[in-house]
């Protein structure tokens, strides 16, 4: 008792700098719990980018899919139509980014026969909701996937995927449990969300201050506790023996770079990978975006065949 009336009446001068430590340290956690959970609420919630595009005025005679996701609702994708019975390619957008973005990209596949989809996950595009960082996106391609198989237009059993970023990561974790995905190129993937916490931590210049990505990761943890003993990608890997798989490194983004090269040197064969100076393919000038792309079809060409598997009616 003599402890806390010293505590709360300090006579003495080491009394008074303890209560004035324990003063700052609790005002100290108090800022950073509710600065990480801002910075979390604005990483969830990212800007959305939905440029206005009018299907019926763009090549390649694309059309609307709408398909429905458990608990995040409606969903509207673009099929761009390739040959007949062929392999079907799914483009996932990255973080911040959306469909519309990466048609130059479905243009380039389509034009080499391929059906192409494309959508835009949650809390991107025109979609409200959260961001998981891969969790629930994954869940969303895997839904498209399923939608798409059902069609009586494309190989059932013949899928690519591309995704940069987050829709790496939703990409591979897709393949990782799906037999039907027979080809993959990963841009600037992560092996786990937490690490795209503490990159859009890093982004908004507030890595240096103690403890903040630590609790913007706990805080991120929290919201997606449902996904709290998910393993990190790499240590399921080894299910991709088999799968034609295209890691890209981009030299700007050096901290996804370091990731997407570690999970490379893990992956299985058959495994290829590229070193780009310039990431992000939305961003890209027009020569670069023409490499990027002539680099993308080239490899699904010759790891995805634009052959019908079977006759269709």
């Amino acid at each position: 008792m003599q402890i806390f009336s010293e505590l709360r009446y300090p006579s003495r001068w080491s009394t008074k700098i303890l209560t004035l430590l324990l003063g700052l340290g609790f005002f100290a956690v108090l800022a950073t719990s509710a600065i990480s959970g801002f910075l979390v609420y604005r990483i969830v919630k990212p800007q959305r980018s939905a440029p206005e595009i009018s299907l019926a005025s763009f090549p390649g005679h694309p059309e609307v899919v709408d398909f429905t996701v458990p608990d995040a609702g409606q969903r509207e994708g673009w099929f761009f139509p390739g040959v007949r019975g062929g392999p079907t390619i799914v483009l996932c957008h990255g973080y911040e980014s959306s469909r519309g973005e990466l048609l130059t990209l479905v243009s380039a596949l389509q034009d080499h026969q391929y059906n192409v989809f494309v959508f835009d996950f949650a809390a991107h595009g025109a979609n409200s909701g959260m961001s998981t960082l891969g969790y629930r996106e994954a869940e969303e391609l895997r839904k498209a996937v399923d939608v798409l198989a059902a069609r009586g237009d494309l190989d059932p059993a013949r899928f690519g995927l591309w995704g940069y970023n987050l829709g790496a990561y939703a990409a591979l974790r897709e393949a990782e449990d799906d037999k039907r995905i027979r080809a993959l190129v990963l841009d600037s993937v992560y092996d786990h969300p937490r690490q795209m916490v503490r990159i859009g931590v890093a982004r908004n210049g507030l890595d240096t201050f103690p403890f903040m990505i630590r609790a913007a990761q706990h805080i991120f943890a929290y919201l997606n506790s449902t996904h709290r003993h998910d393993p990190p990608l790499s240590s399921k890997l080894a299910a991709l023996n088999g799968v034609p798989t295209l890691f890209i490194q981009a030299l700007d983004d050096p901290e996804l770079a370091a990731v997407t090269r570690d999970m490379f040197l893990k992956a299985p064969e058959p495994r290829d990978q590229a070193i780009i100076p310039h990431g992000n393919f939305v961003g890209l000038s027009g020569e670069e975006k023409r490499d990027y792309e002539n680099r993308v079809v080239s490899f699904f060409l010759l790891h995805l065949p634009v052959i019908a598997a079977r006759p269709l009616p």
